[in-house]
């Protein structure tokens, strides 16, 4: 089953912070083209399949907060995301994995780029880009 059609494809931005930069994409930026492109490979996964993607490829990590997994060789990345209104994901946060567990300040990072988002939503101000 295909889930590429323009009607089921689903819309992913970067968070956007309060200075106008967007944390994910600046992170990906410092990183070898190599992670940089199988990064961006899993991105389009999400895009593709939406909310029917799963293991290997994201995991739901508490409350509205999914994990996207990447691994590149030894190296494992982690994007933490949510799903919005209107079949958008938003990419909150990114880190290179070190441990089992997701950091507690990582995960808080994520939980308030989330609200802050969500904050603009519900003022009609949210000025995201791809």
């Amino acid at each position: 089953m295909t889930m590429t059609s323009g009607s089921l494809k689903w819309q992913v931005d970067f968070f956007q912070d309060a200075r106008g930069e967007y944390p994910v994409k600046v992170w990906m930026a410092a990183l070898p083209v190599k992670d940089r492109a199988r990064i961006a490979r899993t991105i389009d996964l999400l895009e593709m399949y939406g909310t029917l993607l799963r293991m290997p490829h994201c995991k739901h990590v508490q409350g509205k907060i999914w994990e996207l997994r990447i691994a590149v060789g030894r190296r494992d990345y982690r994007v933490l995301y949510f799903a919005a209104i209107g079949r958008r994901f938003i990419l909150l946060h990114s880190l290179d994995k070190k441990t089992t567990k997701i950091p507690k300040g990582d995960l808080g990072i994520a939980e308030r780029r989330m609200r802050e988002y969500q904050a603009r939503e519900e003022r009609g101000s949210n000025g995201q880009n791809q």
